[in-house]
């Protein structure tokens, strides 16, 4: 990557930002966050360079909620993870950017799409989660896949924890756990592919100081807004923009 101008180092300090925000418990952040990145940078590297970002966040995440974690939930999940990873590292492998940046579009505009019909289609698009193998098999397969290709699982892992019923503490502990392991896991995959490089990790490390300011945001502002108003207008932004990806 060259050096970044003004307008990238807007975007990555709002991205840094975003990816605190959102361990604060809106995951639907994470569409509209991939989208941004992919206005300043190409497909690869965006995504390459938001995950050492997002690893940062889950593990403060994973201090604040630590013991706020329900395992049954996730143990089951993690051999179709694996498979979800397997197959979004294979398409990395062989898609050029171009390819990506459409794929990414239609499957970020897809994803807020479903997720808001689950939140205001007024009943007319309930979730019902069976305790069934194949639902936490295609679950955890597509939340796998979904990281893996644009580090985007957390409409899908939303969907999935919400029909658990848990608590707001346990679901986002639950959740941090999740990506915390999901990114861990991916990073060397990055690396290989060429998606993190040097250069990368020091624009991250700059941007520390930006993702603790969101998520210290997150803390004071989540409990002080209507939640379902904040995700409307992120997933509207990240569906228009999803959209101008897939068309490009």
């Amino acid at each position: 990557m060259s050096e970044l101008n003004v307008l990238q180092i807007i975007i990555v300090i709002a991205a840094a930002f975003c990816c605190g925000f959102a361990k604060t418990g809106i995951a639907t952040l994470g569409v509209f966050n991939a989208v941004l990145m992919m206005q300043a940078f190409s497909a690869k590297e965006s995504v390459g360079m938001l995950l050492p970002m997002l690893i940062a966040a889950d593990i403060a995440a994973v201090i604040v909620y630590r013991r706020h974690v329900v395992w049954k939930h996730l143990l089951p999940l993690l051999p179709w993870v694996l498979a979800g990873l397997a197959g979004g590292y294979m398409l990395l492998s062989v898609i050029d950017d171009a390819m990506l940046r459409r794929f990414l579009g239609c499957m970020l505009l897809a994803l807020a799409v479903i997720q808001l019909l689950k939140e205001y289609g007024k009943g007319r698009f309930r979730l019902h989660v069976p305790e069934s193998a194949m639902f936490t098999a295609s679950m955890g397969a597509l939340a796998g896949f979904a990281t893996m290709v644009g580090n985007v699982s957390g409409v899908v892992m939303s969907m999935y924890l919400l029909g658990k019923k848990l608590p707001k503490e346990v679901f986002i502990g639950t959740g941090a756990w999740f990506y915390l392991t999901v990114n861990l896991i991916k990073l060397p995959f990055f690396v290989k592919l060429d998606m993190i490089t040097e250069q990368s990790l020091l624009i991250n490390l700059w941007m520390l100081p930006a993702i603790a300011a969101g998520i210290c945001a997150g803390v004071y502002i989540i409990p002080r807004v209507k939640q379902s108003q904040f995700q409307f207008i992120v997933l509207m932004l990240g569906a228009a923009g999803a959209l101008v990806l897939a068309v490009q």
